[in-house]
């Protein structure tokens, strides 16, 4: 996504359990690789009544994800 001449990697996907979130972690970072970034955001949509909320930093190798849980 370009945003005022800046491009930033953004992934959406919905909780469909951990094993689906790790994937959707390294597929984040793979595609960092593909754009030469080192940061990155992952949209997390969780349809679960006991989800925590949130914004964190996690690292994914040597790039840093964003990760935001709505």
């Amino acid at each position: 996504m370009n945003y005022h001449g800046a491009e930033y990697v953004i992934e959406i996907k919905i909780w469909r359990g951990e094993e689906y979130n790790k994937r959707g972690e390294q597929q984040l970072a793979d595609y960092l690789d593909l754009y030469e970034a080192k940061k990155g955001w992952l949209l997390s949509v969780n349809f679960n009544k006991n989800k925590i909320p949130g914004i964190k930093e996690i690292q994914c190798g040597d790039k840093t994800l964003v990760k935001v849980v709505v």
